[in-house]
């Protein structure tokens, strides 16, 4: 298992773990489905640890003041546009932490936001996973199946014809063919792609054969294509690094999140269809946010160690 407990920020300067669960039932407590067993569930926690009781005061203290962040230099209010955009991101950024949570603890491997980490299974095989990545293996006499609970991993099977490789997760089966394949489940449009040998995809209750340089790609309601692809720039993650060739910013800029805790948000459409070539390290998304902010003329403002705002003027 791959991530870190420890109370207060990390060296890295990661948030304090305590904090980003508190900020998730500030979250769950403000919504109106929230039940009396959430209510009792969130005492218990609050009152295990004092800890607990005073990040969450300070995680609904900044839930309140959302709509009140005053702009550094302007020293005004923001518009209520920008304040919806910052209580949807945080709200989104907790419970996307919960849900974390939940596919952690039903997985054997697993990595934290921003995490890169790789792993040897007990057959020989060697994953990489990427940010915020979960499975659960189960290796038998009979075969080798993994669950890809959520996020992106890269596979490099160890070759055993009696016992096959089969990669699961969001409606996708992947079922190796003595190879070197990528899996990604968060929806993606283009899930697989194979670095090596060959493998059988099935999606939507159809099959397809992928050879190495190839990649599916899903569309709604169409069969799974084979398309041909980049691999190396695609899984170049694996090295700690993210290659972009004229890509949009909006992309990029989706990308990076993948990498933080929180949310970036594009104000600016105009902005978001420029296209921005470059190599960013992952794993420190504040220092890819300054060069594009440098090099591409946008601004970049943080308003809460969760959300970051790219683009118009506050």
């Amino acid at each position: 298992m791959t991530g870190s407990e420890a109370s207060g920020a990390t060296e890295e300067g990661r948030e304090d773990p305590v904090r980003e669960i508190a900020a998730g039932w500030v979250a769950r407590l403000s919504s109106p489905d929230a039940t009396e067993t959430d209510r009792r569930t969130f005492e218990a926690w609050r009152r295990a640890d004092p800890a607990h009781a005073k990040a969450y005061a300070e995680m609904d203290a900044l839930w309140r003041r959302l709509g009140q962040v005053p702009d550094p230099r302007r020293r005004r209010r923001p518009s209520r546009g920008l304040a919806g955009i910052a209580a949807a991101a945080l709200l989104g950024g907790a419970l996307a932490y919960e849900l974390g949570l939940v596919d952690r603890m039903r997985a054997d491997v697993w990595t934290g936001v921003g995490e890169i980490a790789h792993e040897t299974l007990a057959d020989g095989s060697r994953i990489d996973l990427n940010t915020d990545t979960a499975l659960a293996v189960r290796l038998t006499a009979a075969g080798r199946e993994v669950e890809l609970l959520r996020g992106e991993a890269f596979f490099d099977v160890a070759p055993d014809p009696r016992r096959p490789f089969v990669v699961r997760g969001n409606g996708l089966s992947v079922r190796a063919l003595g190879t070197r394949f990528s899996v990604r489940v968060d929806g993606a449009d283009r899930p697989v792609d194979v670095a090596e040998g060959r493998v059988e995809v099935t999606a939507s209750g159809r099959r397809v054969q992928v050879a190495a340089g190839e990649a599916v790609r899903l569309q709604d309601g169409a069969a799974p294509a084979v398309v041909a692809a980049d691999v190396g720039r695609a899984t170049a993650w694996r090295q700690g690094r993210l290659l972009v060739s004229g890509e949009r910013l909006s992309g990029v800029l989706a990308e990076l999140g993948r990498y933080r805790r929180g949310g970036i948000v594009l104000l600016d459409g105009k902005a978001g269809e420029r296209r921005v070539t470059g190599v960013f390290d992952p794993r420190d998304t504040d220092e890819a946010l300054e060069v594009i902010a440098a090099t591409m003329g946008v601004r970049v403002t943080r308003l809460t160690p969760f959300l970051v705002v790219v683009g118009s003027p506050l």
